[in-house]
């Protein structure tokens, strides 16, 4: 009964640590995605905007150019009016020609102003486009950054025989471990609570889980060029950095022992 207490409790503890990591790695890959996305959107709407901007542009040009098609044909209208007698006569098949090729030109310029406007309510009901997947660089850079969290949560166990046991009771059932007597499960029950409220307090700054993810990143090795899970051995250094920025190195393969549940967590 009583390997039974510390058998939930300790694999309690795995699932705060498991939490604890999918919800950072949510909100990474939340924060990328979005960030992604708004810089398509700010470059779509860019290109949007300077394509809207010249068709403006070009139906300014040619509203001006079929005004001044049009003073111009009234001004012939009115000359072709006013001529008399024999003036008229010689005058004005040359004048009716002029005004038959204003005309077209007219009808040209209207009909590409058309045109142009078309174009523009195209623009303007343009939606925007889907949001691209990650690149393998932003999948790698994220995984780095959840493998730092990893063995933040990691190193808040000062105790390495107690980690162990937190993460043999994920593995194993609650029949196959035996912790010991009453007293012996007495006193790992309550280094375990002491576990648990210390990792409460415990937290590492933004700019240490940066640091960790570039050491991370300095070793990490591939198997193929479109991979974004680093082999496991290749990130089995955990890096301690205190508050002068001192860094202490110790090894645990939490990657390739799914430390946390990670293989649920790094993006592929």
């Amino acid at each position: 009964m009583h390997t039974v207490v510390v058998f939930y409790q300790l694999r309690s503890l795995n699932r705060r640590c498991e939490s604890k990591l999918a919800r950072f790695a949510e909100q990474l890959k939340q924060q990328r995605e979005n960030r992604v996305r708004e810089t398509q959107l700010q470059g779509w709407r860019a290109r949007r905007d300077a394509e809207q901007a010249e068709i403006e542009k070009q139906l300014g040009e040619r509203r001006e150019a079929i005004r001044l098609l049009e003073d111009r044909i009234r001004a012939e209208q009115h000359r072709v009016e006013s001529m008399k007698g024999l003036s008229k006569i010689l005058k004005g098949r040359a004048a009716s020609s002029e005004l038959d090729e204003l005309g077209q030109r007219l009808d040209v310029a209207g009909t590409e102003e058309q045109a142009l406007l078309a174009k523009l309510e195209s623009i303007e009901q343009q939606e925007h486009p889907d949001t691209p997947g990650l690149s393998i660089a932003e999948k790698r850079s994220i995984n780095f950054l959840i493998i730092a969290y990893a063995q933040h949560l990691y190193l808040q166990f000062s105790d390495r025989n107690l980690v162990a046991l937190v993460k043999e009771s994920a593995e194993k059932s609650v029949g196959a471990i035996n912790y010991g007597n009453k007293d012996d499960c007495d006193r790992l029950l309550a280094r375990v609570m002491a576990q648990v409220e210390s990792m409460e307090k415990a937290s590492d700054c933004v700019d240490v889980l940066k640091r960790r993810a570039e050491l991370i990143a300095e070793h990490a090795v591939f198997q193929e060029d479109d991979d974004a899970v680093p082999v496991g051995g290749t990130v089995a250094t955990v890096f301690a950095i205190n508050a002068n920025g001192v860094v202490t190195k110790s090894d645990a393969n939490l990657v390739g022992e799914n430390y946390w549940g990670m293989a649920n967590v790094l993006g592929r």
